[in-house]
């Protein structure tokens, strides 16, 4: 007996056979679908190097889930970026202040890793692909990692205030 399922079509009860998704009234679905599945998750880009390779790896290991936890509870959520700006804003990203791709024996030091806005997360990962490099088609850089959060943090608010001159028009 061949396997069948039904029809993945929002209110479509036509059974089809595997391997197919759709039946032949909704077959136009399946090429969204293939395109949706495609574009999901790039593994040429996700494992261009070995560096690359590795660095995503050791975000799916426990050893990172257990550590990122501990370092949202230590931070109470809070942005340090922020924070150290005098600000109070709600973070869930935690952060490598000097990044995995600069100093990959740093990964898993809790003195490198704390919490950040997706604000902030973003103007730093600008920051840092000017500074060091990182970021693909980039080379590393041979400079002096900044670990000192306030100082960062001066960089990443002085990015941001500059693009808020910039998207706000001019006062007559």
């Amino acid at each position: 007996m061949p396997r069948v399922h039904r029809c993945r079509a929002m209110g479509c009860h036509v059974m089809v056979q595997w391997p197919a998704h759709y039946c032949q009234q909704h077959k136009s679905l399946e090429v969204k679908l293939e395109q949706r599945d495609r574009s999901f998750y790039n593994h040429v880009t996700r494992n261009r190097t070995v560096s690359k390779r590795e660095q995503y790896q050791f975000y799916k290991t426990r050893l990172w889930r257990s550590l990122r936890l501990s370092i949202l509870a230590r931070d109470l959520h809070l942005c340090q970026y922020c924070k150290a700006m005098g600000v109070i804003t709600v973070g869930n990203t935690v952060d490598h202040v000097v990044p995995f791709e600069v100093k990959t024996e740093w990964k898993d030091k809790e003195d490198n890793l704390l919490t950040c806005c997706p604000d902030c997360h973003k103007f730093k990962t600008r920051w840092e692909q000017s500074y060091y490099g990182t970021g693909q088609g980039n080379a590393i850089r041979d400079v002096e990692p900044v670990t000192d959060v306030k100082r960062v943090a001066s960089i990443i608010f002085g990015m941001k205030s500059a693009k808020n001159d910039f998207d706000t028009p001019p006062q007559s």
